[in-house]
């Protein structure tokens, strides 16, 4: 998704982030395949973002959009293919563990115990 400087105030931070990460006094910084934009959002906004089942917190400020990860491997989350271009955040083994576990269930897989 390209977002035009004309968009930016109809961008739907759900539907085409990969991954964003919360800064101080409501920034959100999210970034897609094409972009990165910094947002500043209400309290209650970014609540309702963080509730959101389809991201997943990796670290104290980053979350991922689990729809949009391609692949887990190398200790890295990949965002489309694996090239040096594509984007990737490193995730320990334990949040991968959870990831795989979250892509099951929203797939609606049954999970293995």
């Amino acid at each position: 998704m390209d977002v035009a400087v004309n968009d930016y105030e109809n961008f739907e931070p759900r539907k085409d982030t990969l991954f964003f990460k919360v800064g101080t006094h409501g920034l959100i910084s999210f970034h897609g395949r094409n972009y990165n934009i910094k947002k500043r959002m209400s309290v209650e906004q970014r609540n309702q973002l963080l509730k959101d089942p389809s991201f997943f917190r990796v670290s104290s400020d980053c979350y991922v959009n689990v729809d949009k990860i391609t692949d887990i491997s190398d200790d890295n989350l990949y965002f489309g293919d694996r090239s040096a271009g594509s984007k990737r955040i490193p995730v320990s083994k334990r949040k991968q563990q959870q990831i795989k576990q979250r892509m099951l269930e929203r797939k609606g897989q049954t999970v293995p115990v």
